[in-house]
């Protein structure tokens, strides 16, 4: 059973800047695409094509059109953020590819780089390098015919990695996409780890052919890349909020592509919090709870683990009789780190905050507030006393 997002939900959402739009307001981000796209568009002097479309997406477009299968762990509410059975939130921005070829003349003669860039959405933990809308491009080469080869993607990815990446060291390890063959992960080396840029491969024949091309007259190349760590990498961010934050010292920094110069940051307020859950509670599920559950002032929350899950069965009589817990709960014990950027956080406003997580994610019959206090069926201890 799929889980449906509220319209209050879908409004939230919908309403978060796209960082990748000039019409939204200027940023660092938009100069690093254009390089991308610029510097792709000279090597292959093709016709280019920059799609802005909607996000709301049916699930056919979003998955069967490109292949995933009915099954495919993706398609799991815990990471897509479904409207109703045949409508979501798109995913990635590669949803709207069986569209655009659907709509080529199977006779034309065609060489084009479609390029689709904005925020996607999925289910995701909360930490340093996950956001529940990151960026995405999708960068697809489209030719009328049927030549091109693994030359061409290795000097697509070599193009892409130099515009992000000027002196990096990349590697392309073998990696499976429903819609491309001889797919691969691009990784970058950075210090002495790599970490991973984007994924990319030639275009499936099946695809072609589900979209009414004709694959041994048609080929192209695909290339997909999250933009927050494409920026977060070329200028030394290790913070993922610090792409929207609003003090003038981050904000002036996030219209170049100079190195990050850092600001002082606040100390961390950490609360640790013991919960009754659902025995399927995973870091995708909290993280998308609690976003929902703080709407904007989710960006004080640097990250949030879970440290450790009971289950009934583990637990003492006397704990599951305290926590009221049921036999497919469990008792996780959650540590949230606050750090806000460009401000002191008081007391009084992470136990706030503290209670408004614990009451997003805890559903046991008894919550204990931050001070101390325990409810009761909605009653507090004070109601319990006066009306036994």
């Amino acid at each position: 059973m799929k889980s449906y997002i509220s319209n209050s939900q879908l409004i939230q959402n919908l309403s978060i800047r796209d960082l990748t739009d000039p019409d939204q307001g200027a940023h660092a981000m938009q100069l690093l695409l254009t390089a991308v796209v610029e510097n792709l568009t000279h090597m292959w002097n093709t016709d280019t094509d920059v799609l802005r479309l909607g996000a709301v997406v049916p699930v056919q477009d979003n998955y069967d059109k490109l292949g995933f299968d009915a099954d495919a762990v993706t398609r799991d509410r815990r990471y897509s953020r479904y409207l109703g059975p045949n409508v979501m939130l798109r995913s990635h921005t590669s949803a709207y590819i069986p569209w655009i070829l659907q709509q080529m003349d199977d006779a034309s003669d065609v060489d084009r780089l479609v390029v689709l860039p904005g925020r996607v959405y999925r289910r995701d933990a909360i930490d340093r390098t996950h956001v529940g809308a990151p960026h995405q491009v999708d960068l697809w080469r489209l030719v009328s015919r049927p030549d091109l080869t693994d030359q061409d993607l290795s000097a697509m990815i070599e193009s892409v990695v130099r515009s992000v990446l000027p002196d990096a060291e990349w590697r392309a390890v073998p990696a499976d996409h429903p819609y491309t063959r001889g797919g691969h992960q691009i990784d970058v080396r950075i210090g002495d780890a790599w970490m991973e840029l984007a994924e990319c491969g030639s275009i499936s024949p099946q695809l072609l052919q589900r979209s009414g091309l004709d694959p041994t007259r048609w080929s192209g190349l695909a290339l997909g890349m999250g933009l927050d760590r494409a920026l977060m990498l070329r200028k030394g961010i290790d913070d993922i909020r610090l792409l929207r934050a609003e003090d003038p010292r981050i904000r002036s920094q996030m219209l170049h592509l100079e190195r990050w110069q850092p600001v002082s940051y606040m100390p961390p307020v950490r609360r640790d919090i013991s919960v009754v859950v659902h025995e399927s509670i995973d870091g995708e599920l909290l993280g998308d709870a609690i976003r929902t559950a703080l709407d904007g002032d989710g960006e004080l929350l640097e990250s949030v683990e879970l440290l450790s899950v009971t289950t009934y069965d583990d637990l003492p009589d006397a704990a599951r009789v305290r926590l009221g817990l049921g036999s497919n709960q469990v008792n996780a014990l959650i540590r949230i780190t606050l750090r806000p950027i460009g401000r002191t956080l008081t007391d009084r406003e992470a136990n706030l905050l503290r209670d408004r997580v614990y009451r997003a994610v805890h559903i046991g019959p008894a919550s204990e507030l931050i001070d101390g206090r325990v409810l009761l069926d909605g009653r507090s201890a004070d109601d319990e006393r006066q009306n036994p």
